[in-house]
């Protein structure tokens, strides 16, 4: 897995599209840091995150469409599945190099934090609360984003797909209230935007991402099989 890990993340710089991601993450990260902060003069450094969840709906696909679609398009998937490496392997490695490029563009926003620090005293607990959560959302993202990508050959169709998903889990509950105690972005926006860590949120964000992990290498073992 260490292998595939390390060989996907290169991957991800090695090509265009590790830097577009982290680019257009901190270009909307700084519009949001001056409209929902220096814009108010606030020190509430979360601000920037409650608006920032909203461009991973549209990012993370971006990330995540090529992961196995990809090698169905190029023919590489055969090679894939025939190599001595276990589909769980591949799978978590996928998974956990695109967890990292996430990861990743999500601490260079400390670098908000510092600036915010030279203007006024930022409440440092809170806002790892929603550094924590914005992760945790954003793994949970890139969990769906994959297992899209192993149901298709077409990286667009795995894309759009995804932004579906996200668009109707962010929507539906604001229609249908008992969705609400199953919805990514309530969790996120009801816990730790509020600086608060609940457990029941936390649970959900890492189950969501743990059962979509299990469903693509559900898809992947299927496909090797039937081959």
């Amino acid at each position: 897995m260490g292998a595939i890990l390390k060989k996907e993340f290169k991957s991800y710089f090695l090509s265009p599209i590790g830097y577009v991601y982290i680019g257009i993450f901190l270009l909307t990260c700084s519009l949001f840091f001056y409209i929902d902060i220096f814009n108010y003069q606030s020190t509430v450094f979360s601000n920037m995150f409650g608006s920032a969840a909203t461009t991973l709906t549209f990012i993370v696909p971006l990330l995540t469409m090529r992961m196995f679609a990809e090698e169905r398009k190029n023919g590489t998937e055969q090679i894939l599945l025939t190599s001595p490496r276990s589909i769980t392997a591949i799978v978590m490695g996928k998974f956990l190099a695109a967890s990292c490029v996430v990861l990743l563009s999500t601490l260079l926003t400390l670098m908000y934090f510092f600036i915010l620090c030279a203007f006024g005293t930022p409440h440092l607990s809170s806002s790892l609360v929603a550094i924590l959560g914005f992760s945790l959302l954003a793994i949970a993202y890139v969990s769906f984003g994959m297992f899209a990508s192993s149901i298709t050959e077409n990286q667009v169709v795995a894309a759009v797909v995804s932004i579906g998903f996200f668009l109707l889990s962010w929507f539906l509950p604001s229609i249908f209230t008992v969705l609400r105690d199953y919805s990514l972005m309530y969790a996120f926006y009801n816990s730790f935007m509020q600086g608060t860590i609940a457990l029941k949120d936390v649970v959900l964000l890492l189950s969501f991402s743990a059962v979509f992990v299990i469903f693509t290498i559900m898809a992947i073992q299927r496909r090797k099989n039937v081959k």
